[in-house]
């Protein structure tokens, strides 16, 4: 017996999307209907499955944002009437990105020789799994264009939450590395100036003087072999990370960091359910939706959980309370699925818990960040004077020998 996807309404009105055995789509939808159920539609399970399958996550990127802009010539090109094929043509041989037309090129090339649109894009192994999905939905619907334009709604808010977290790192991480290179400055040049003069000058140092030019001294001599662990253990760090067991090991040190962790968490609790909004107003059924968007997703840890999601969604439980099983989501996001759930509603809940999250991250971003920069200052100014008064105590204490 063939798995299918089944969406239906129960005698109170609500929503239904699960997943059934039965010999074909007609014996499954009269089966429903003989129970009361009002069926909207019976998909083959393996027809969407076996996309995600030839969708998985790769190491090969492209341009998001020479992609939006693909994306929104694409959709303008189809809805001012030119066929797909056309379409292709025309983009293929006008886009600014060589990597980027180079992929686009094959998938006209595909869709030429009869592949369907998505079946075009998941060949590459580059395009987001969201995207082809996505795709493969209108082109079922029948309805291309408004599907890729909530893609690219989708994509266009994703792409200014980023670029907000990642200008709200610059200051600090600059900061951060200024610290540094001053910090080797002092360490590795000043202080063994410093160490020679006193050498020949025969002198008394204080316990803290020779602790610093010990360490200065040392660091001097033995800094190449210093750069060359420091690179060497990042080599290694990296080898060890591309692990599925490493990345989760790492994902979950980040949960357990203090304000960073919890700051980290609702981050990703915003994509997804950015992702998991997209999907389901595109007409993707629930269980393939949660599949999808962890794919989608950059952790380790979230695809493992998404995949238990998934399974308990697929045995019957609601989507809030597999949330709620896993332990990592916060209790107010599974409060407001749970709400969109009982509705009708999910996918608009879900765009709103995204708002939601996003708003939170960028505020407790701005303030966990402003107080880095102050704890980085003053730990910059204590060593800045730590050394100065180390260096200089004993020329105060030859001035006063003089005298």
């Amino acid at each position: 017996m063939a798995e299918w996807v089944l969406k239906y309404a129960d005698p109170r009105g609500e929503i239904h999307q699960q997943v059934a055995e039965a010999g074909s789509a007609q014996e499954l939808k009269d089966k429903y209907i003989r129970q009361g159920y009002l069926v909207y539609w019976v998909k083959p399970k393996t027809e969407l499955a076996g996309l995600a399958q030839r969708v998985g996550p790769s190491r090969k990127k492209i341009n998001p944002e020479k992609f939006l802009i693909f994306n929104q010539q694409f959709v303008t090109l189809i809805k001012a009437g030119l066929p797909i094929l056309k379409s292709l043509d025309l983009l293929a041989e006008r886009l600014t990105d060589p990597k980027l037309g180079r992929y686009v090129r094959a998938v006209r090339d595909d869709v030429k020789t009869g592949s369907s649109l998505s079946d075009a894009f998941a060949a590459q192994g580059v395009f987001p799994p969201i995207y082809v999905t996505s795709v493969m939905a209108g082109e079922k619907s029948g309805a291309l264009a408004e599907v890729l334009e909530r893609y690219i709604q989708y994509q266009k808010l994703a792409l200014a939450v980023r670029k907000k977290v990642l200008l709200s790192l610059l200051y600090p991480s600059l900061l951060i590395g200024l610290t540094i290179l001053l910090i080797v400055f002092l360490v590795t040049y000043v202080v063994p100036n410093f160490a020679k003069l006193y050498e020949s000058m025969d002198a008394d140092l204080p316990v803290a003087t020779q602790i610093l030019i010990a360490v200065g001294t040392t660091a001097r001599n033995y800094i190449l072999v210093g750069v060359g662990l420091l690179a060497a253990a990042v080599v290694a760090f990296r080898i060890w990370s591309r692990g599925e067991a490493a990345q989760e090991k790492i994902d979950r040190s980040k949960v357990r960091t203090p304000v960073l962790g919890d700051i980290w968490i609702k981050y990703q609790v915003a994509q997804l359910s950015r992702v998991l909004s997209t999907l389901l107003m595109g007409g993707i059924p629930l269980v393939q939706a949660l599949e999808t968007a962890g794919r989608s997703l950059g952790s380790s840890l979230l695809r493992k959980t998404m995949e238990q999601t998934r399974k308990l969604v697929r045995e019957g439980q609601s989507l809030s309370a597999s949330f709620q099983s896993t332990g990592l989501f916060p209790e107010l996001s599974i409060d407001m699925i749970e709400v969109g759930e009982s509705t009708g509603a999910l996918p608009q809940m879900l765009n709103s818990v995204a708002e939601f999250y996003e708003d939170d991250v960028q505020t407790r971003m701005q303030a966990a960040l402003s107080l880095i920069e102050p704890a980085i200052m003053i730990f910059m100014g204590i060593f800045v004077a730590f050394v100065l008064v180390a260096l200089y105590l004993p020329i105060f204490s030859l001035a006063d020998t003089l005298r």
